[in-house]
């Protein structure tokens, strides 16, 4: 018995004699943990889902062109610690049941990294559910929705918001309208969903204290279906609005506006920030849309003066051939900028941990093209947090009331105040590279 046991002693020292001998001579990169999912030696690769096609398409397919712009600026430039980023887009024609497909084809079959700039807040709500990215460590950055639910830290532990809240927009649109039009027949259109219940919240009187005249809601993607805005103007006009509100996604604004123009319905237009970019409507043809009023968290896209307007424009010229730079352009590259810097802080050892930490520590100092401060930290997944008012010009582009001279305002989701905001923004980084 005493000898079998020293023999299988004998053996077993022996094997791990061996063992050890063979990983002195193995490759360093051998022992070296997985590498992270989505990401090389020599590339990253990024995902997003949002409407490429369909009636809710108007402005938001224009997002990915431009962040690829950027991306492909910043590739020609040596990329992010050496390594290349790709974009795969997929198209959820605003469904979210599709975009829960496209997110799980995005993770398991492209591999990606992150999603990054997904829109909607349905679709971010179904795929946070059925996806269950937090649990699974998965980022789901820069997100293009303004639902204040996203910023449940313990409910979305890996998203992070790029817009302001709507409840904020909303905070700020009752400030702007009970100074500007006091005594007026004020009435609003809003998506009835999620997204029109924080309007309604922000103009609340614990929060606005804004009234409305007459209020219309409208199911998502009803605004393409013909003869319903038409019903929505028949309302408004036969309540007496003069103000009219709308706050709804961009092709609501197109067809709201379309609807108006044909019945001869020409109120003051206050447009919120997510349908204000117009840029089917021309203002030779709708002459009502020169003169309304919307907002912004971005400088004007055609201001003379702004660095990163023109840094990100000619960006646009080069590797975005074609497309018109508007305000869906520069907000689309300016979030991959931020997305840039999150990456280069994440470190050479990139991974979706290390990516989350970066903005957690450093996302609130990221430079970036908007007015107002980024709000992230190990407590917040906040983006910006406020917006300044303009109008449109005769060639449709939002410029400020004073000539491009801003005066943006901040807020919370909460009760918090309305104040004008003190912020310095961070000029932009020689050649628009992220340091």
């Amino acid at each position: 018995m005493i000898r079998t046991t020293r023999r299988k002693f004998l053996v077993a020292s022996a094997v791990m004699a061996a063992t050890a001998l063979s990983l002195s001579v193995m490759p360093a990169q051998a022992l070296s943990p997985r590498s992270e999912v989505g990401v090389t030696s020599t590339a990253i690769k990024l995902g997003i889902t949002l409407p490429m096609g369909g009636s809710a398409r108007y402005g938001y397919n224009q997002l990915p062109g431009a962040m690829k712009a950027y991306f492909d600026y910043v590739n020609a430039n040596g990329g992010v610690n050496g390594r290349k980023i790709s974009l795969v887009v997929k198209d959820d024609g605003y469904l979210p049941k599709q975009a829960i497909q496209n997110t799980q084809d995005l993770i398991a079959k492209d591999k990606v990294l992150a999603v990054i700039g997904a829109l909607g807040t349905a679709n971010n709500k179904a795929v946070a559910s059925a996806v269950n990215l937090g649990r699974r460590g998965i980022p789901s950055l820069f997100i293009n929705t303004g639902f204040s639910g996203f910023n449940d830290r313990k409910a979305y532990p890996t998203s992070s918001t790029i817009l302001p809240s709507y409840i904020m927009e909303a905070k700020l649109m009752s400030k702007f309208l009970k100074e500007t039009y006091p005594g007026k027949k004020v009435c609003m259109l809003y998506q009835d969903d999620d997204f029109g219940d924080d309007a309604l919240v922000g103009f609340d009187k614990s929060h606005g204290n804004m009234d409305f005249a007459v209020k219309v809601a409208y199911p998502s993607l009803s605004q393409g279906v013909a003869g319903v805005p038409d019903s929505w103007i028949t309302k408004f006009k036969a309540g007496g609005c003069e103000v009219q509100v709308v706050f709804g996604v961009a092709s609501a604004t197109l067809y709201t506006v379309l609807a108006a123009a044909k019945a001869q319905y020409a109120p003051k237009w206050v447009l919120g920030s997510v349908g204000a970019d117009i840029g089917s409507i021309n203002p030779a043809t709708v002459p009502y849309i020169i003169g309304a009023t919307s907002m912004s968290f971005m400088p004007s896209v055609v201001d003379p003066k702004d660095e990163y307007v023109a840094k990100f424009k000619e960006i646009n010229t080069t590797y975005n051939a074609g497309a018109k730079f508007n305000s869906w352009a520069l907000i689309g590259m300016n979030t991959a900028f931020v997305a840039v810097q999150a990456l280069k802080a994440a470190g050479k050892d990139l991974t979706r941990a290390s990516l989350l930490a970066a903005i957690d520590n450093n996302g609130s100092k990221f430079a970036n093209a908007g007015l107002v401060p980024l709000n992230y930290s190990k407590t917040s997944n906040v983006g910006f947090n406020g917006y300044w008012f303009g109008t449109f010009n005769k060639t449709g582009d939002l410029v400020p009331n004073d000539t491009f001279t801003y005066t943006p305002y901040t807020t919370d989701s909460g009760t918090g105040d309305v104040v004008k905001s003190t912020y310095v923004r961070p000029a932009m980084p020689a050649k628009g590279l992220p340091n």
